[in-house]
C-alpha cells in the first residue's frame, strides 16, 4: 500500500471509530435517560384501571397544585416563599388546582388541541356538592388525611396516599365535567413554574399592558416581549389582582408561559440535547408526579410535535359570575361545555358532496360554537409578537 493509501486508511478508521463512539455514546445516553426518566420520577397509579381513549388519541391533564408544601409534607423553605412572594402552608394556599390543562392529541399526527379549565367554575364534586373545581384536590386530601391520620400513618406515606385521594377527586370531576377520558395526567407543585424557568435559562413571554401587583404576586413587569425567569415565572403565572378579566386573565397567562415553553424548546432544540434533557428530569423528579403507566420516552415524539407548534388552546366557555356561600364563581353549562369540548376534541369529518348539474352552491349552514369572550382560539385576545410566536396577553 503506497503511504497515500496508508493516510486514507488510517483516516477512514480515525472516522469510523469516531462514529463507533458517537453513536455509542448516544445510545447509552439514551439508555441512561430512559432508564433515569422511567424510576426517577415520581409515580401515581390513580388512573389505574380507568376508562382509556380509543382509537390513537391521547387526552393529558396538566395540573398545578397550589401547595406551600414539598411531595412528603414538609413546608417549603421560608427563604424559598419568600422569595416567591407567597404566604406559608399554615396561612394561605392548601391544595387548590390553579392551574388544570386538558391536552388533546389526535391519532395520526394531527394538531393537538389544550383546552383550560377555569379553576372557579362552580361544579358538583362527589362527596362535597357544588363546590369550586379548583377545591376537589384539597377537600378530597382533607378527608383521607383525617382518616390516615386516626389509623397512625405517618409522613411520607400519609402525605402520598391523600394527595392520591386529591388527584383521584380532580380527575374523576373534570372526565365526568367534559365527559371524556383521561389517558395521563401529569402534576406540577409550586415550584414548578420557578425550577422551569430557571432550568430552560429563561422564558419569553409578552404583555399587553405595564403590570404593578407588588402587595399580592408580586408581578412588576413592563408591557411587551421580555424574558422573565425564576421568581418572575411563578409571579407571572400567579397575578390576578390588577387584570381586566381576574382569574380568567391568569388562565390566559398561563396559556402564554406554556407557548414560552414551547417555544423555547422549539428554537432552542431542548430535545436534541442531553444536557438540557437531563436539566430537565432534575426539575421533573423534584416538581413532577405523574401517572405510572406513561411511558416517557415513548411520549417524546409525540412531545417534539407538540413543541414543534402543532397546538392550539382555548378556554371553557362560561355563562357568567355569581356569588355562591360568600364566593365568587363561574356559572357554567355543562350541555354547552362538553359540546365545546367534543366539537374540538372530535371535530366531525367534513362532508364533500358534488352539486347537481346546474344546481347553486350556497354556503353551509352547519352551526359553529357560539364564541364567547372567554373563547379564544389561540390566547387571549389573539395577537402576537411579528416573528416570535409569542402572544401578548393581560
Amino acid at each position: 500500500m503506497t503511504l497515500v493509501g496508508k493516510i486514507r486508511a488510517m483516516r477512514f478508521r480515525r472516522v469510523t471509530a469516531t462514529i463507533s463512539i458517537a453513536i455509542t455514546l448516544l445510545a447509552l445516553s439514551f439508555n441512561f435517560f430512559e432508564k433515569t426518566a422511567g424510576s426517577a420520577i415520581p409515580r401515581s397509579n390513580v388512573l389505574k384501571g380507568s376508562k382509556q381513549s380509543t382509537g390513537g388519541d391521547t387526552n393529558i391533564l396538566l395540573l398545578g397544585l397550589d401547595s406551600r408544601r414539598d411531595a412528603n409534607g414538609n413546608d417549603l423553605p421560608r427563604k424559598l416563599l419568600d422569595l416567591m412572594h407567597v404566604g406559608s402552608s399554615s396561612s394561605i394556599g392548601g391544595y387548590n388546582t390553579n392551574t388544570m390543562i386538558l391536552i388533546h392529541i389526535p391519532a395520526g399526527g394531527k394538531s393537538a388541541v389544550a383546552i383550560s379549565i377555569p379553576r372557579d367554575d362552580y361544579v358538583a364534586v362527589e362527596g362535597w356538592g357544588m363546590q369550586k373545581i379548583k377545591e376537589a384536590y384539597g377537600l378530597a386530601k382533607y378527608t383521607s388525611e383525617n382518616a390516615l391520620i386516626k389509623q397512625g400513618v405517618q409522613n411520607p406515606q400519609r402525605e402520598k396516599l391523600s394527595r392520591d385521594a386529591g388527584r383521584t377527586a380532580t380527575i374523576s370531576t373534570i372526565s365526568k365535567l367534559l365527559n371524556v377520558p383521561i389517558d395521563h395526567f401529569a402534576e406540577v407543585n409550586l415550584v414548578g413554574f420557578y425550577d422551569l424557568a430557571t432550568a430552560l435559562g429563561g422564558i419569553q413571554v409578552c404583555l399587553n399592558r405595564a403590570v404593578n401587583d407588588a402587595q399580592y404576586s408580586g408581578a412588576i413587569f413592563p408591557a411587551g416581549l421580555q424574558t422573565i425567569t425564576g421568581v418572575q415565572a411563578l409571579q407571572f403565572v400567579r397575578q390576578r389582582h390588577g387584570l381586566p378579566n381576574g382569574d380568567l386573565d391568569r388562565t390566559h397567562r398561563q396559556q402564554a408561559f406554556i407557548t414560552g415553553v414551547i417555544t423555547k424548546f422549539r428554537t432552542q432544540g431542548i430535545f436534541g440535547d442531553l444536557g438540557k434533557l437531563q436539566s430537565l428530569l432534575t426539575v421533573a423528579k423534584k416538581d413532577v408526579v405523574i401517572d405510572a403507566g406513561w411511558d416517557v420516552l415513548g411520549f417524546l415524539p409525540q412531545a417534539k410535535a407538540l413543541t414543534g407548534g402543532h397546538i392550539t388552546f382555548h378556554t371553557l366557555p362560561i355563562e357568567g359570575y355569581a356569588l355562591r356561600n360568600k364566593q365568587e364563581v363561574n356559572i357554567i353549562d355543562i350541555p354547552t361545555v362538553q359540546k365545546f369540548v367534543h366539537d374540538l376534541f372530535y371535530p366531525a369529518p367534513k362532508v364533500t358532496t358534488s352539486p347537481k348539474p346546474g344546481a347553486s352552491v350556497s354556503p353551509s349552514t352547519t352551526p359553529k360554537p357560539k364564541p364567547t369572550k372567554f373563547n379564544f382560539a389561540h390566547l387571549a385576545n389573539g395577537s402576537s409578537v411579528a416573528g416570535s410566536g409569542i402572544p401578548c396577553v393581560n
